[in-house]
């Protein structure tokens, strides 16, 4: 295949994680935008809130007190999607009215007990806390033994639909493995049954060798812009070596997972100079007991943000209706954050370090 003529030509790419395609139109790229126009986001700018939910010591929507935390914090949600005891209950009638209750615990742990600390913002002693905590909770949700997947994701700014500026993330534990962690367990499942291999480890090393969607790189850990990315600026972040968790990840590992992190987010950031939006998650193996060796450590990061901070990607129409599509290529996008800086647009006039 010659994929230079891809660039400029109308086609398809498959995405064997999720066996669909995405429809990419670089031909659309000059076209002219007279639609929606967002409020640039904007960090927050103070340490402390006293009107924060979550800023320590201050009365959650809920009635309950967020103690005065020093460091990561967690707790049970307290408007959860799912609950850890129900009845259980079934209806499947002619095979259309299928539905079935699901048991589940939702978490949400904040990063630090300051405001305006951001993923982008922190260094690498902030960093190693959040990843541990991660760790931490997957691993004893994990222990659960009703518990069959643990999912870790981020909701950055308004435009993704976060509810609170103040940098957190969730945690959901299902009794069930949900659709796009099932559908790339039986890609995973197949690809090693057919190769004797793993699918993105052998994904990885073709990106390496290529290097054209390569955006950065450590020891540990690659971010690419995946060859069937769907949104203008998604990556996907792999470890290198194979692991199926992030409980598997080594000492050193832990650091690099926060530094490659903390990297590929300030390049987010600096792109359109402003809190670049997304919504981040990791996918690892189900925790139902079973080793799954064919699952690979990765997280996706989906950012809506198209031309500009104030001009976004909407899937409607096509993409509601038929397929997927996008007008920049991969290679294109993957140029842009690679050409970032990554030293903090907020912190030019300092060493490099974050405050």
């Amino acid at each position: 295949m010659n994929f230079e003529k891809l660039l400029s030509t109308p086609h398809k790419r498959f995405n064997p994680l999720l066996r669909e395609w995405v429809l990419v139109s670089p031909q659309r790229t000059e076209r002219p935008w007279q639609g929606k126009i967002e409020q640039p986001p904007s960090p927050p700018s103070v340490a402390y809130d006293p009107n924060c939910y979550l800023c320590p010591g201050n009365k959650r929507a809920g009635g309950k007190q967020t103690p005065p935390y020093t460091a990561t914090y967690a707790f049970d949600n307290d408007f959860p999607a799912l609950l850890p005891e129900v009845e259980r209950l079934q209806n499947g009638q002619n095979g259309l009215l299928v539905a079935q209750t699901d048991r589940g615990i939702c978490r949400v742990l904040c990063f630090s007990p300051r405001h305006d600390l951001t993923i982008p913002r922190m260094n690498a002693k902030e960093l190693r806390g959040v990843i541990d905590a991660w760790i931490g909770q997957f691993s004893s949700l994990a222990q659960i033994p009703w518990v069959r997947h643990v999912q870790i994701f981020e909701n950055r700014g308004e435009l993704m639909g976060a509810s609170n500026p103040h940098p957190h993330c969730q945690i959901w534990a299902n009794a069930t493995l949900p659709n796009l962690p099932a559908r790339e367990d039986e890609s995973l499942r197949s690809y090693r049954a057919e190769k004797h291999s793993c699918l993105l480890c052998d994904y990885l090393q073709l990106e390496l060798l290529r290097s054209e969607r390569i955006v950065c790189q450590n020891d540990a850990f690659a971010v690419v812009v995946p060859f069937w990315a769907v949104w203008p600026f998604e990556t996907l972040v792999l470890s290198k070596r194979h692991a199926t968790s992030l409980d598997q990840l080594k000492e050193e590992e832990r650091g690099l997972l926060g530094d490659i992190l903390r990297r590929i987010t300030i390049r987010y950031d600096n792109l359109f100079e402003t809190a670049f939006p997304y919504s981040m998650g990791f996918h690892q193996r189900p925790t139902d007991g079973q080793p799954h060796e064919g699952w690979h450590l990765h997280a996706h990061y989906f950012p809506p943000l198209l031309r500009s901070a104030t001009v976004r990607k909407f899937m409607v129409g096509y993409e509601l209706l038929a397929s997927p599509q996008r007008d920049l290529t991969p290679e294109s996008a993957a140029a842009r954050l690679r050409e970032m800086s990554e030293n903090h647009y907020l912190d030019r006039s300092a060493s490099g370090s974050p405050s």
